[in-house]
């Protein structure tokens, strides 16, 4: 894993002047060397998009949902491979890494399904007037034009694909620009598009550094831009580009409530359970992890118990140990960042339950009580394997702590009751709410996306197919209906 990786221009391997090293955030291995598009080659990217944007449109859904399904069965073959690269490039322990590999071939199957069924126009009688006498008006969805679509590096494969994959189905170009700290896994999803038969142009792997990104955000032959980030990065591109149509999804510090009809030993100890893998996974770094406990006061003495007990049972080290839970973050300056901000809770009055050591871009996993609410930790992301955990007193109380952030992406509700499920449902302000789960779970057909400050738009393949299309309405005239 240590050659030199080519990026995709047009369905098509190309190398520019300068290139940059990717190394493994564990032990500082060289993973492989990646060269980087001239503003010429980009500019030709764009142009070849641009170009072939309606024929792209125009192609038969079988062939877009025969691209898809190539790729699925690529993606089943080079599992392994493809998981030990992840793994690599990213520090994701390899449990996690074939995880991920699983549900980017999931999101592309779900992709050839849709691209079969969708489009296929809804009919509405216009006679409801007398003016519409005689008319019937057939809707249809149309691509808004080529998609930029910029992915994170925590999910280096299955992020990119949910920007790849609904596009080829609505049969939308799209140039992809993947992390700078893992953009290999996205250049493999290159090799494998290539060995379709999609249209010359129809989409291109960019390896464009993020100092250049202004300019092809702003670049008017790119209509929709998909992207997945940070919150400050996130909101300046959409304040760039007011007239574009964009999808961000953006930050959370996911919340799991523990409420007092969730009381049984078996309860608890699934809940903690839970709560510890899905703060700790990836390193903590997804935007779902569990950031916040919040625990009905009838349960919070027997519960934090366990949860410390379980955290404390995760396995810390070599992401390529088969045995590893929690790997590094994606840097040391990450993992000093989130160091940083334990210190600064610890230090205004926090009590440090679990955890709270780095060593090199790995952190221990942490449990924290007693958050002072002026601190980072207590409103910010942290994006990293730490969470708190708060006693309130009752639902009312439980759910006015989730709706205190400022972010809302989705919140996990343990209960058994489902009025209670129902009325977290309606006064919860995230874009989902689990129930008897973590915030954590995402399937990757369903509407995905947040409230507030955690972006505008959905994923989900059916929803992003959505998102990348408008309806366009046809009215046809003097028909005896």
């Amino acid at each position: 894993m240590t050659s030199t990786h080519a990026f995709w221009l047009a369905g098509r391997q190309a190398t520019g002047e300068d290139s940059f090293d990717v190394t493994n955030p564990y032990d500082g291995r060289l993973v492989g060397t990646v060269s980087v598009p001239t503003d010429a080659q980009t500019e030709e990217a764009v142009a070849a998009a641009h170009a072939v944007r309606d024929e792209f449109a125009a192609t038969p859904a079988h062939v877009r949902a025969a691209a898809l399904d190539h790729v699925v069965r690529r993606l089943v073959e080079r599992t392994e491979e493809i998981a030990q690269l992840i793994s690599a490039e990213n520090g994701k322990p390899i449990k996690w890494a074939r995880g991920e590999v699983g549900r980017a071939v999931s999101v592309f199957r779900f992709a050839s399904e849709e691209a079969r069924r969708f489009n296929g126009g809804d009919a509405q009688r216009l006679d409801t007037d007398a003016g519409g006498t005689g008319r019937l008006g057939l809707t249809r969805r149309f691509p808004r034009g080529t998609v930029l679509g910029i992915a994170p590096f925590n999910f280096p494969l299955n992020l990119s694909a949910h920007k790849v994959a609904p596009a080829i189905a609505v049969g939308a170009p799209i140039i992809l620009k993947p992390a700078p700290a893992t953009p290999i896994s996205s250049l493999i999803l290159g090799e494998l598009l290539a060995e379709t038969d999609l249209p010359a142009g129809s989409w291109s792997v960019l390896t464009v550094p993020n100092d250049r990104m202004p300019a092809l955000v702003k670049d008017e032959r790119l209509p929709v831009i998909s992207f997945t980030g940070s919150g400050p990065v996130g909101y300046s591109i959409m304040e760039s580009v007011p007239r574009k149509h964009c999808t961000l999804e953006l930050g959370g510090n996911g919340a799991a409530v523990v409420l007092g009809d969730y009381a049984s030993e078996a309860d608890l100890d699934w809940a903690a359970t839970r709560i510890a893998t899905f703060s700790n996974y990836q390193g903590g770094q997804s935007c779902i992890s569990v950031q916040r406990v919040i625990a009905d006061a009838s349960v919070y003495d027997r519960l934090v118990p366990k949860i410390v007990s379980a955290v404390e049972a995760l396995v810390t080290g070599d992401p390529a140990d088969a045995a590893t839970d929690v790997g590094p973050l994606v840097s040391e300056d990450a993992a000093r960042r989130v160091e940083s901000w334990v210190d600064e809770a610890v230090g205004a009055g926090a009590a440090l339950l679990t955890g709270g050591k780095r060593d090199g871009a790995t952190y221990a996993p942490t449990v924290l009580t007693d958050l002072p609410a002026e601190v980072k930790l207590s409103c910010e992301e942290v994006f990293g394997p730490v969470m708190s955990v708060q006693q309130v007193d009752g639902e009312a109380e439980a759910f006015a702590a989730v709706n205190s952030s400022k972010y809302g992406l989705q919140a996990g509700v343990f209960t058994h009751d489902l009025q209670t499920a129902f009325r977290a449902h309606r006064a919860l302000e995230v874009g989902g709410v689990i129930i008897g789960d973590v915030p954590s779970y995402r399937a990757d057909q369903m509407p995905y996306g947040g409230a507030k400050q955690s972006g505008v738009g959905r994923e989900g393949v059916r929803y992003a197919m959505d998102d990348y299309t408008y309806e366009r309405v046809l009215v046809l005239t003097g028909l005896a209906l």
